[in-house]
């Protein structure tokens, strides 16, 4: 069971680390403060999905790593 558990972590974080750099750059960093038209973009619905999917990614990895940590997977 541990070792499922060590694999499972290894697999989320490698499946958070790409999810989170195939978002699309929000802005242009300190340049984008004067424009305003870029502020207020909603994101189409990939987007959406992706970042479903990211969080229930972190959040599984998170919730893994909090575990065999404490301890509660043996």
């Amino acid at each position: 069971m541990l070792i499922f558990f060590q694999l499972f972590q290894i697999f989320t974080a490698v499946l958070t680390v790409t999810l989170v750099l195939m978002h699309s750059a929000k802005g242009e960093g300190i340049g984008s403060i004067g424009s305003s038209s870029q502020m207020f973009s909603t994101s189409s619905e990939l987007e959406k999905g992706l970042n479903i999917v990211t969080w229930i990614s972190g959040l599984s990895f998170l919730i893994c790593s909090a575990c065999l940590s404490w301890g509660l997977i043996k």
